[in-house]
Protein backbone atom coordinates (compact mmCIF):
# COMPACT_ATOMS: atom_id res chain seq x y z
CA UNK A 1 0.00 0.00 0.00
CA UNK A 2 1.40 3.40 -0.93
CA UNK A 3 1.27 6.16 1.65
CA UNK A 4 -0.37 9.29 0.18
CA UNK A 5 1.60 12.50 -0.16
CA UNK A 6 1.82 14.58 3.03
CA UNK A 7 0.82 11.61 5.22
CA UNK A 8 3.21 10.04 7.72
CA UNK A 9 5.50 7.75 5.74
CA UNK A 10 7.92 6.82 8.52
CA UNK A 11 7.78 7.14 12.29
CA UNK A 12 11.29 7.08 13.76
CA UNK A 13 11.76 6.28 17.43
CA UNK A 14 15.26 6.73 18.87
CA UNK A 15 15.73 5.10 22.26
CA UNK A 16 18.39 3.52 24.41
CA UNK A 17 16.26 0.37 24.78
CA UNK A 18 15.27 -0.69 21.27
CA UNK A 19 14.11 -4.21 22.13
CA UNK A 20 11.80 -3.08 24.95
CA UNK A 21 10.27 -0.36 22.78
CA UNK A 22 9.68 -2.82 19.92
CA UNK A 23 8.12 -5.30 22.35
CA UNK A 24 5.83 -2.58 23.69
CA UNK A 25 4.51 -1.63 20.24
CA UNK A 26 4.23 -5.27 19.21
CA UNK A 27 2.20 -6.14 22.31
CA UNK A 28 0.14 -2.93 22.38
CA UNK A 29 -0.67 -2.67 18.66
CA UNK A 30 0.33 -5.95 17.04
CA UNK A 31 3.14 -4.37 15.00
CA UNK A 32 5.62 -6.96 13.74
CA UNK A 33 9.20 -5.74 13.60
CA UNK A 34 11.88 -7.10 11.32
CA UNK A 35 15.48 -7.43 12.42
CA UNK A 36 17.80 -4.45 12.12
CA UNK A 37 17.89 -2.57 8.81
CA UNK A 38 21.43 -1.21 8.29
CA UNK A 39 20.33 1.47 5.78
CA UNK A 40 18.00 2.94 8.43
CA UNK A 41 20.54 3.21 11.26
CA UNK A 42 20.03 -0.45 12.26
CA UNK A 43 16.39 0.27 13.08
CA UNK A 44 13.97 -2.54 13.71
CA UNK A 45 11.19 -1.72 11.22
CA UNK A 46 7.50 -2.61 11.14
CA UNK A 47 5.14 -1.95 8.25
CA UNK A 48 1.84 -0.69 9.63
CA UNK A 49 -1.64 -1.52 8.27
CA UNK A 50 -1.88 1.79 6.36
CA UNK A 51 1.44 1.16 4.56
CA UNK A 52 3.46 3.58 6.70
CA UNK A 53 6.43 2.25 8.65
CA UNK A 54 7.86 2.59 12.13
CA UNK A 55 11.57 2.23 12.80
CA UNK A 56 13.00 1.92 16.29
CA UNK A 57 16.74 2.40 16.66
CA UNK A 58 19.44 3.28 19.16
CA UNK A 59 21.15 6.69 19.11
CA UNK A 60 23.87 6.83 16.46
CA UNK A 61 26.22 9.03 18.52
CA UNK A 62 26.60 10.24 22.12
CA UNK A 63 24.89 13.58 21.47
CA UNK A 64 21.75 12.06 19.93
CA UNK A 65 18.91 12.11 22.44
CA UNK A 66 15.79 9.93 22.48
CA UNK A 67 13.18 11.33 20.11
CA UNK A 68 10.09 10.46 18.13
CA UNK A 69 10.31 12.00 14.65
CA UNK A 70 7.74 11.79 11.88
CA UNK A 71 8.68 11.86 8.21
CA UNK A 72 6.00 13.07 5.81
CA UNK A 73 5.95 11.58 2.32
CA UNK A 74 6.59 14.14 -0.40
CA UNK A 75 6.68 13.82 -4.18
CA UNK A 76 9.77 16.03 -4.61
CA UNK A 77 12.05 16.29 -1.58
CA UNK A 78 14.24 19.05 -2.99
CA UNK A 79 11.17 21.18 -3.61
CA UNK A 80 9.74 20.37 -0.16
CA UNK A 81 13.02 21.23 1.60
CA UNK A 82 13.31 24.51 -0.29
CA UNK A 83 9.73 25.42 0.59
CA UNK A 84 10.26 24.54 4.28
CA UNK A 85 13.35 26.79 4.37
CA UNK A 86 11.47 29.63 2.71
CA UNK A 87 8.80 29.30 5.39
CA UNK A 88 11.34 29.64 8.22
CA UNK A 89 12.44 26.07 8.91
CA UNK A 90 16.09 25.40 9.72
CA UNK A 91 17.33 22.56 7.52
CA UNK A 92 19.21 20.17 9.80
CA UNK A 93 19.85 17.44 7.21
CA UNK A 94 19.81 18.14 3.50
CA UNK A 95 18.21 15.42 1.34
CA UNK A 96 20.23 12.23 1.43
CA UNK A 97 19.79 9.03 -0.52
CA UNK A 98 18.94 6.00 1.60
CA UNK A 99 19.74 3.01 -0.64
CA UNK A 100 16.60 1.07 -1.43
CA UNK A 101 14.36 3.43 0.54
CA UNK A 102 14.36 6.81 -1.25
CA UNK A 103 15.56 10.18 0.05
CA UNK A 104 15.09 11.78 3.47
CA UNK A 105 15.71 15.20 5.01
CA UNK A 106 15.18 16.76 8.46
CA UNK A 107 14.27 20.28 9.48
CA UNK A 108 13.67 22.12 12.76
CA UNK A 109 10.74 24.46 13.25
CA UNK A 110 9.61 25.86 16.58
CA UNK A 111 11.74 23.38 18.52
CA UNK A 112 10.23 20.39 16.70
CA UNK A 113 12.16 18.05 14.42
CA UNK A 114 10.26 16.98 11.31
CA UNK A 115 11.36 14.73 8.50
CA UNK A 116 10.51 14.58 4.82
CA UNK A 117 10.73 11.42 2.72
CA UNK A 118 10.59 10.90 -1.03
CA UNK A 119 10.08 7.34 -2.18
Amino acid sequence: MSVPEHAVHYLEIVTGDVRSAAEFYANAYGWQFEDETPELGNAMVATLPDGSRCGIRAPMHDQEKPIVRTYLRVADIDDAVERAAQMGAEIALEPIEIPGHGKAAIYFLGGIEQGLWET
